[in-house]
């Protein structure tokens, strides 16, 4: 039986743990929405709006419509059986729907709730061209499973190996969960060498920005779990599912 995170005995606590997988924010009400239809955007020419991809100043990834009059965030955590059930559920009709029409903009933005497994796989999600970053987080997410699989065998049969990695500080730990959970075998199968999945893994700037945008989310209050998700920047509360989503974002003038 696949063990959650969460559920993992503390030999693989979190190294950056700040909360839990499989619960958003509560704190705050529901963001102020009207029901008048936004207008669709057309993208630029030769291109669907999900082909646009850019780092924005918070340190996030955002798809679609820069300028669209709906900005969806998720703080999210690609060790997290509930994120991952949003991405393979979700993200074909949130991009079908909402995000091809220019009516809406995703951005996803890291928050470490696994600690070390989380920051290897941050780090290695940013070591691609930036228009390949979604192609390749939706891979991780669908593997998902397979990585959860391989954790439970670590814990179950290298409880030393995993309790020596998890008492180490956090970006030398990443480095020791990429190897022992396959994550940089599966980043040399996408076409990343593994000299420079290493170089990635060990990129303090990169690093230091995965953690800033970690720290500011623990910061406003309002990200106590993932997935945690803003429209226009007010908190969805209690929403970890795409059936939870859709109604907001039409409720925000999604159509």
């Amino acid at each position: 039986m696949r063990v959650a995170p969460a559920l993992i005995p503390l030999a693989l606590v979190p190294v950056l743990a700040l909360a839990a997988c499989g619960g958003g924010s509560s704190n705050s009400s529901a963001p102020a929405q009207s029901a008048t239809p936004v207008a669709t955007v057309a993208p630029p020419a030769g291109k669907t709006w999900m082909d646009v991809v850019a780092k924005t100043p918070e340190g996030g990834y955002l798809q679609g419509n820069p300028n669209a009059p709906i900005k969806l965030v998720e703080y999210g955590s690609r060790n997290c059986p509930v994120c991952g059930r949003f991405a393979v559920e979700g993200m074909e009709p949130l991009r079908k729907k909402y995000i091809s029409t220019g009516q809406v903009s995703y951005e996803f933005r890291d928050f470490l709730v696994h600690g070390a497994p989380d920051l290897a796989l941050a780090l290695l999600n940013q070591c691609v061209p930036t228009e390949n970053f979604f192609t390749v987080m939706d891979q991780i997410y669908a593997n998902q499973p397979a990585f959860l699989d391989r954790t439970q065998q670590l814990v179950q049969n290298n409880p030393q190996v995993a309790q020596q990695l998890q008492s180490m500080p956090a970006p030398q730990a990443a480095v020791g969960f990429a190897d022992a959970l396959g994550f940089v075998e599966f980043m040399k199968q996408r076409g990343v060498p593994e000299a420079k999945a290493r170089a990635c893994l060990a990129d303090q700037k990169a690093i230091e920005a995965i953690a800033k945008v970690n720290g500011d989310a623990v910061n406003n209050g309002e990200v106590t779990g993932t997935p945690t998700f803003f429209i226009n920047g007010r908190v969805v509360p209690n929403t970890a599912a795409w059936e939870a989503l859709e109604p907001a974002l039409q409720a925000a003038g999604a159509r």
